[in-house]
């Protein structure tokens, strides 16, 4: 048995379906988790990573684990009493979703210092560990669904700045392989897209999917710094903005992982506009 968390997340689900097509038992969990949100035949149970006890009876009689590292609101997990109730419950093989952050930025960053927190648990659990850090997904496109939708316009800041940004389900793809296969104990995989793609281009190649045209609006910091503060804590907006428009080398380093893990190239963002489409119709 697998235990999925974040299983309603662009990774989860995706990472829950491929495990399904693998023919492997499945239990999913999330903390509003229903029925419609998983595939038939798949557990769901409800649970809270802030309250690692309401996961004692969701790690019951599984072997291995995938974690999520909160996102937004890693800071608010205890990852050792997660990882204690995991080990307690016979799990011995946990797959942590990271982030890029976590050696990109620093001690004080609210992409680094936390998420270094969260990796030195896994490695020091005793679990077998395997650490996936993937850069910018693919899916955050999903914000200029409802702008797409209605004014066929994306905005967006920095719009000529590139990075690889990747595809949940090769995230999702690769921790299935770590689950399922042998190798992968004590091994850390940076996941990017095949290319730098910029805000301009990833627009672009949503008209291309539509068929249509979009008109491309470059925001200034400040512009987009007040749309995010709308859903993200302000030091998680500084760090992302910075991402965005300053990167790093590193974070613009186009890493080798997924196509070294799943032996073939990762999906550029433009196979993701096409499958995700319709989310922008």
């Amino acid at each position: 048995m697998f235990v999925v968390t974040g299983a309603t997340g662009n990774v989860g689900r995706a990472l829950v379906g491929a495990l399904v097509a693998a023919g492997q038992p499945v239990t999913a969990t999330a903390r509003s988790i229903s029925d419609a949100d998983v595939p038939d035949g798949v557990r769901q149970r409800r649970a809270d990573l802030t309250d690692p006890e309401s996961l004692r009876p969701v790690f019951a009689d599984a072997e291995a684990l995938f974690l999520q590292n909160g996102g937004a609101a890693a800071h608010l997990l205890n990852p050792q009493d997660i990882l204690d109730v995991a080990k307690n419950s016979g799990i011995e093989r946990v797959v942590l979703l990271s982030s890029q952050g976590v050696v990109t930025r620093s001690e004080s960053d609210s992409h680094g210092g936390t998420g270094r927190v969260i990796e030195d648990s896994v490695r020091q659990s005793g679990l077998d560990w395997t650490i996936l850090r993937p850069g910018g997904f693919d899916s955050n496109a999903y914000a200029w669904a409802e702008s797409v939708r209605t004014r066929r316009t994306v905005a967006a800041p920095f719009g000529d700045v590139g990075l690889p940004t990747v595809d949940p389900a090769d995230i999702a793809d690769v921790a299935a392989a770590a689950l399922r296969g042998n190798g992968h104990t004590g091994r850390i995989y940076e996941l990017t897209g095949p290319a730098l793609t910029t805000p301009r281009q990833r627009a672009e190649a949503i008209g291309d999917a539509l068929g249509e045209p979009i008109r491309f609006i470059e925001q200034t910091r400040d512009e987009a710094r007040a749309e995010m503060l709308a859903f993200m804590p302000e030091p998680v907006v500084e760090t992302t903005l910075t991402i965005l428009g300053v990167p790093t080398p590193a974070e613009q380093r186009i890493s080798p992982d997924i196509e070294h893990v799943l032996g073939r190239a990762p999906r550029t963002f433009a196979d993701w506009a096409r499958r995700n489409i319709a989310a922008f119709r």
